[in-house]
């Protein structure tokens, strides 16, 4: 890189700058959404009881 015009290597370090971004973006998202599946935060919906039934609908979506 020593050896490129000085505009070419800051071409160059721009680019490396953007792709360690998006890595940095995607590693990011990768640890929240791992925070967020194993978070028991909602576990208490599993044992909260069923307040509608299938009996309680007036009009089955058929798709």
């Amino acid at each position: 890189m020593n050896h490129l015009p000085e505009d070419r290597a800051e071409e160059i370090s721009d680019f490396a700058d953007f792709v360690f971004k998006r890595y940095e973006e995607r590693e990011i998202t990768n640890g929240i959404q791992k925070l967020a599946a194993e978070s028991t935060t909602f576990d208490f919906l599993n044992t909260e009881e069923d307040l509608y039934s299938v009996a309680d609908l007036k009009e089955v979506y058929r798709g």
